[in-house]
C-alpha cells in the first residue's frame, strides 16, 4: 500500500476519521470535542511529519505522524501518532505505517521511540508489542474509558539503534 508524506490538502481526508476516534474516547488521551482546526494543529503542525497511507484509488486509509517527543539535548527521542479509519481496520495498516514511520525515525537521526499515554486498552498495544515496544511504565487509572471505566496509560519504548 502507497505510504507518501501528507500535504495540507489531505487533511479534509484524514479529519473524518481524525474526528471519530477522538470522539469515541477510547484510544486517545484528546479532548473528544476537539475542534476541527484545533485537530489540524494536532495532528498537522510544524513540528510534524506527516504521512498517509492509500489504497488504489488515492482513498486515504490511515495516517501518522512523526515529532520529537521534547526539543534540546532530548529531541533524538521520537513521539509518533497513528490513525487507521476504522472502515479499514484489520488490514495491515496500522502495522504498514508503524513500520514505515520507525523507517523514517531513523532516517532522520532519532535514536529511539517513545509514546507517553497509551491507553491500555487499546488493541494496538499488542502491535507495539510485536514490533519490539516495551511498557516501561503505567500510570493507574489515568483514562476514563467510556466502556471499561478507569483504565491506565502505559509509557512505551523502542530502541532505534
Amino acid at each position: 500500500m502507497p505510504i507518501r508524506e501528507a500535504t495540507a490538502g489531505d487533511w479534509p481526508r484524514i479529519w473524518p476519521f481524525w474526528h471519530r476516534i477522538v470522539a469515541a474516547a477510547e484510544t486517545y488521551a484528546w479532548d473528544p470535542n476537539t475542534t476541527e482546526e484545533a485537530a489540524r494543529e494536532l495532528w498537522m503542525g510544524p513540528a510534524k511529519r506527516v504521512y498517509v497511507a492509500e489504497d488504489d484509488s488515492g482513498a486515504v486509509l490511515g495516517s501518522a505522524y512523526l515529532t520529537p517527543n521534547h526539543g534540546g539535548p532530548a529531541a533524538r527521542v521520537a513521539n509518533a501518532g497513528f490513525m487507521v479509519d476504522p472502515d479499514h481496520a484489520g488490514r495491515g495498516i496500522g502495522r504498514a505505517l508503524a513500520t514505515h514511520v520507525l523507517a523514517e525515525a531513523r532516517a532522520h537521526g532519532y535514536r529511539a521511540m517513545v509514546f507517553n499515554a497509551v491507553v491500555e486498552t487499546n488493541p494496538a498495544v499488542a502491535l507495539w508489542t510485536s514490533l519490539g515496544f516495551t511498557i516501561l511504565g503505567t500510570v493507574p487509572e489515568a483514562f476514563e474509558h467510556p466502556r471499561h471505566g478507569r483504565v491506565g496509560l502505559h509509557i512505551m519504548y523502542r530502541s532505534l539503534e
